[in-house]
């Protein structure tokens, strides 16, 4: 089942394969596999399974404890987007920040702004996105998040209840193998 779905903060909208081929509703919360990485997305509407041109992967339902996560990066997002402008005022510099975004799987945080930006804005960025990275300490979390804890995660041969697994670093990382 394919669907049209709505991700990132500037609001992109693609088409995304559910790899359970479940159909989600309309203003459902997922997280979704891009170019970029894990993302959370809403879900715009289910399409014809024949559209095969797909942007990525449909993984899963948010959970209420992808939920949980998804507040604490908004929080460090946000705490960046002030750094961010902070460092720019020190410098006097004129570009305009329009917002940040932090993926879901910690790996990425991208700065947008109006127009071009000089040299000295891409070094301070880059600086921030590994500064905010680090202390988030995602890196290892967004491989559970992709993959799971291990072999055979996600299946009761991996040690996984019907309702996640009990053994995992983050439980609903395991269902990304596993039905929702």
């Amino acid at each position: 089942m394919i669907h049209l779905v709505q991700i990132g903060v500037l609001g992109s909208i693609g088409r995304f394969r559910a790899v359970d081929r479940r159909r989600r509703k309309r203003g459902c919360l997922v997280i979704c596999r891009t170019r970029r990485g894990l993302e959370v997305g809403t879900v715009i509407k289910p399409l014809n399974p024949r559209d095969a041109d797909c942007d990525g992967d449909l993984l899963r339902h948010a959970t209420p404890d992808d939920k949980l996560l998804i507040n604490r990066i908004e929080r460090f997002r946000d705490k960046a987007f002030v750094a961010c402008q902070q460092m720019l005022d020190e410098r006097g510099l004129s570009d305009v920040l329009v917002d940040v975004e932090h993926l879901f799987d910690g790996q990425s945080l991208y700065f947008y702004f109006l127009g071009d930006v000089c040299d000295e804005v891409n070094r301070l960025t880059s600086e921030l996105a590994e500064t905010y990275e680090a202390k988030v300490r995602f890196r290892k979390f967004s491989q559970t998040l992709a993959e799971g804890c291990g072999p055979e995660c996600g299946t009761k041969d991996g040690g996984c209840s019907s309702d996640g697994c009990g053994s995992c670093v983050v439980r609903t990382a395991c269902k990304t193998a596993a039905a929702d």
